[in-house]
């Protein structure tokens, strides 16, 4: 396990949090958002812990989708031992966070006592998610704590029009301190509770520190390669992605999935992998939400483009920054994307994310306060 001592600080009150979330996901976002929240409220001088939520079913299905995380088309054989390194190492990276004792997700009678509990972030109140969709733990029931608080949750891809059904509604009341990452789900809260929840930042966006390193060597010799993030790329995308690079001499490098139109596929990299990898990519190209947030983390030059799952976590982000110039549409030119490729993230886009970060480290010093 990790040692990530909560430092001392004065004139705070030090709380027992518990953080629940998709911490065990195979995942790569939900990795990182994970670990930089738990460790983000350490530098508070806090203690704590992820809630070590289990179930035999969803792991079934997790692991499942692991080894064949494109449901399109089958894994080539070739590949189902590399997906399954990976795998390995999300486990072993996960097991190392520090957590609470395992409980059912299904049956938390063995939930621990906490002082606080933050919800969030990641899509924990997402009703289309395919295996966490419509869990009561995620909107508070069960939990042991006199005071609950949302960091950074989201409905996903559960679009605003649809609304909330009203039990689950009614849940939000569990809170005392909501808070969103994307104007989708600012919708839907304040739908539901006639309040507006504070917009936050992605914990892999406010919390500056490190995000680790990891100790496999990259991929490629040379210096300067793109970082391919995501799958089920559409074709305008790839060719535009992969025509700028031939003409750069820029060797496209697709992490963690298959994409046949890169140069070389690094199917196993573990979540430690990832993190180096994108902090010293030339560029990134991706369809997933923290493709574009590690981008941003590292101020590289980036190009999205919208899947149906990710679409509206993908917009959301672009057009809160005001970035939406970088998501691949209908009327992009080829000169804007290939501008996208060059250009790293501007002033004006760090700005609004200092703006940002002011702004969701007021809403954690209120959430977390004692009184």
């Amino acid at each position: 396990m990790l040692t990530m001592a909560s430092p001392v600080i004065d004139d705070v009150q030090a709380l027992n949090i518990g953080v629940l979330t998709f911490h065990s996901c195979i995942n790569y976002g939900s990795y990182w958002q994970s670990r930089c929240l738990v460790e983000g409220l350490r530098s508070r001088g806090h203690r704590v812990v992820l809630l070590d939520h289990h179930s035999p079913r969803i792991q079934r299905i997790e692991w499942r989708c692991a080894l064949q995380p494109v449901l399109s088309s089958a894994a080539a054989r070739d590949d189902l031992p590399l997906y399954a390194q990976k795998t390995r190492k999300f486990l072993s990276a996960a097991a190392a966070l520090p957590s609470s004792r395992r409980f059912l997700l299904e049956d938390p009678r063995d939930i621990e006592d906490f002082d606080v509990v933050v919800v969030g972030s990641d899509e924990v109140w997402n009703f289309a998610h395919p295996w966490y969709g419509y869990q009561p733990l995620f909107f508070g029931q069960g939990l042991r704590a006199p005071r609950l608080v949302s960091y950074a949750a989201s409905f996903g891809n559960y679009a605003a029009e649809r609304g909330l059904p009203q039990t689950w509604a009614a849940m939000l009341g569990n809170f005392r301190n909501l808070s969103v990452r994307d104007e989708n789900s600012s919708a839907l809260v304040h739908g539901a509770t006639g309040t507006r929840p504070a917009l936050v930042l992605d914990p892999c966006l406010q919390f500056p520190s490190e995000v680790g390193h990891g100790h496999t060597p990259l991929p490629v010799r040379a210096t300067r390669y793109v970082a391919v993030y995501g799958h089920d790329f559409s074709a305008r995308f790839a060719s535009r992605v992969r025509a700028w690079a031939d003409r750069r001499r820029v060797r496209l490098v697709s992490i963690g999935y298959r994409n046949d139109w890169c140069d070389v596929q690094w199917i196993a990299a573990g979540p430690l992998d990832f993190a180096r990898f994108m902090s010293q990519a030339t560029a990134v190209a991706t369809n997933f939400f923290h493709g574009c947030v590690f981008a941003l983390r590292h101020q590289r030059p980036f190009l999205c483009e919208d899947t149906a799952y990710r679409a509206v976590k993908v917009r959301g982000l672009m057009s809160m920054l005001g970035a939406d110039g970088r998501r691949l549409g209908p009327q992009s030119t080829d000169a804007e994307c290939d501008e996208c490729l060059c250009e790293a993230p501007s002033a004006e886009l760090q700005a609004k994310l200092s703006v940002l970060r002011s702004a969701s480290t007021v809403y954690l010093d209120a959430a977390l306060s004692p009184t």
